[in-house]
């Protein structure tokens, strides 16, 4: 599969996913772990490939490879 996030699109996805972790600590239980969905765009910004943008045709990567 190619790489298709870009690099201002990694940044955002970095970002976003540190805040929805920092969820862990801040809510209370059970609520706090709805911070684990922000593994999904931490990892989607450490490989550069994202299925939802696959499937629907989306590449803001600038080479995609």
């Amino acid at each position: 599969m190619q790489q298709n996030v870009g690099t201002v699109d990694k940044t955002i996805r970095i970002v976003v996913g540190l805040a929805l972790l920092s969820l862990l600590y801040v809510l209370q239980p059970p609520m706090n772990y709805l911070g684990l969905i922000g593994l999904v765009p931490l990892l989607t910004a450490l490989t550069g490939r994202c299925f939802l943008y696959r499937l629907i045709g989306v590449n803001t990567c600038k080479t995609a490879g």
